[in-house]
Order: C-alpha cells, then structure tokens, then sequence
C-alpha cells in the first residue's frame, strides 16, 4: 500500500483552512492529524508517513472543518484546565479565555478549607470540573437550565468520577428560580459565572453563529439581561468574605464593574484581562450590610 507524507497533508489541510477563514489553519490541521493518530500535537513527528485510509479519514475532518464545524466538536472534547470536557451539539464549547478567570478561582478560595463553589449558567460543566480538578476537597454545585446543556455536564461529570477524581453536583433549573439554590443561602465561599453576555445582533464567527446554542451566548440589547439579574442570586448565596467572578464582553469592561460596585453588599471590585488582554471578568467579595461605609446602591 502506498504511504504518504504526513507533514504534506498537514500542509495542505492547513492551506485549505486557511482558503475557509479558520483563524487558526496550521494549528487545527494539526490536531485533527493528531486526533486521527491517537498521539498528542507535540508528536506528530513521530510519523512521518501514513497510508491512504488514513489520509480519507482526515480529508473528511479538514472539509468538516473548512465549513466552520467548531475543531471541538470534530475532536469531540476540549482540555479546560486539568479537566477534560465533552462538548458537541447543545452546549456552548469552553473558550481559552475563561482559564484566566479559573485562576482567579483556585487563587481566591487557596486557604479555604473545603470550600463550597456554585458555578452558575455552568453550561459543560467546565469550570465546575476544573476548579474540583483542582480541589478535590471542595464541593462544587454547578447550576443550568438548558436540558440538552445540562445532559453534556451530567456526561462529564460522569466521566470525572468514573476516573476516581472527586466530581461536581449539578442542579437543573433557572438560577432565579429561589428554591433551587435556597439551602446554600449565605453558606458559599466562591460564585463563578460564564453567562450568555454578547449583545444582540453582535456579529459573530461561524462556529459561534451556527453551532453554539444563541442562549448561550447572547443576552438582550446590552449584553446584560442575565448578568444584571444575576448579581442578587450570587450576593445571597455567598457568605461575608466571599468571592464572586463574572465573565463578560469585551465591551464591557466599564458597564459590569458599575453594576457590582451599586451592589452595597459587594466590596473589591476588580475588572480583570484574559489572556489577549481583552477586558475579560470581574469579581467582587461580600461584605456584611452596612460594612460597606460610603456605598450606596442596591443590597
């Protein structure tokens, strides 16, 4: 059987995705070889030649992937901090970007000694499972709404603890429905959030457009009919010294920021980069009412 070189087909996958706008040719070209192969991206040169069912089978990837297929529903699952994530059709797929807020996350609970976390409109399930990844004595609650989301969380949740790792909770419902989350009242140590907060009619790239679930993604005209909402689920849950983090649009850096700083119950607020630099999350602690001095505003 004729044998073909490796490093000629990446190429060329790479030219015919970057002829189909994919923003990152070479790299997706590589990790659907490497997805094929069964070996990771950074021994790909271990193999130098493959045979033509091979070369079919990955012909068949590139094409799905030059018509904006999202490169994590092709490989089926992506790496979000030490957790892996199952993701495809229904559920928004974890982006790069949130890593810098579950930094912020393991950092903000490092001396707490089995802290309690709800991850809210947790989606996958991504950050719930990489912050338990990391702290395995925490209990994780995350919360979501969408059926078809919720069965992917419910997946890799599964999936985690079939591993012998620690896993998370998962609650299914909206998080401003007050009896699902009314036994964690006042007894939280972090809130996080990746709520839907792109602006209506914002353009968006294929992959957003065409495979993300729209509720995940987009919340009313300003970007902020979830997130303004939500800020008075996160403040009751959390205890006094609590940490709370929110990602938001780029777009957002300033309008976010102000709506936790009118909360008097809220102190510390911190808008905070991702990893392009883009203003990417805020966070904020809770205070004891009135603790506050100067503050006006909403509890």
């Amino acid at each position: 059987m004729t044998r073909h070189s490796l490093r000629a087909a990446i190429l060329d996958a790479a030219r015919t995705l970057d002829a189909a706008g994919v923003p990152t040719p070479d790299v997706d070209a590589q990790e659907l070889a490497a997805h094929l192969l069964g070996v990771p991206r950074t021994r790909l040169g271990l193999t130098p030649l493959v045979e033509e069912p091979f070369l079919v089978d990955y012909r068949q990837l590139v094409g799905n992937r030059a018509d904006r297929i999202p490169l994590q529903h092709l490989l089926g699952s992506v790496q979000f901090g030490r957790a892996t994530v199952a993701v495809g059709p229904g559920v928004f797929v974890p982006r790069p970007e949130t890593e810098s807020l579950l930094a912020w996350a393991i950092a903000a609970i490092a001396e707490v000694e089995r802290p309690v976390v709800v991850d809210l409109c947790t989606g996958s399930g991504a950050l719930a499972l990489a912050i338990v990844a990391e702290r395995p004595d925490a209990r994780v609650i995350g919360v979501e709404r969408s059926s078809s989301a919720l069965a992917w969380a419910r997946r890799n949740a599964r999936a985690q603890a079939g591993t012998g790792r620690p896993s998370v909770e998962l609650r299914g419902g909206d998080i401003f429905d007050e009896r699902l989350l009314i036994d964690l009242e006042g007894a939280v140590d972090l809130v996080t959030a990746n709520p839907p907060y792109v602006p209506d009619g914002t353009p968006v790239e294929p992959e957003v457009a065409d495979h993300d679930p729209p509720e995940a993604v987009f919340a009313g005209p300003d970007g902020l009919a979830v997130i303004r909402p939500m800020l008075s689920v996160a403040a009751g849950l959390l205890k006094v010294g609590g940490g709370l983090a929110i990602e938001h649009d780029d777009s957002q850096g300033e309008s976010v920021p102000a709506l936790l700083r009118a909360r008097r119950v809220l102190t510390d607020v911190q808008d905070h980069p991702d990893l392009t630099g883009r203003p990417r999350f805020v966070t904020a602690t809770r205070v004891r009412l009135g603790a506050g001095a100067g503050k006006t505003g909403q509890p």
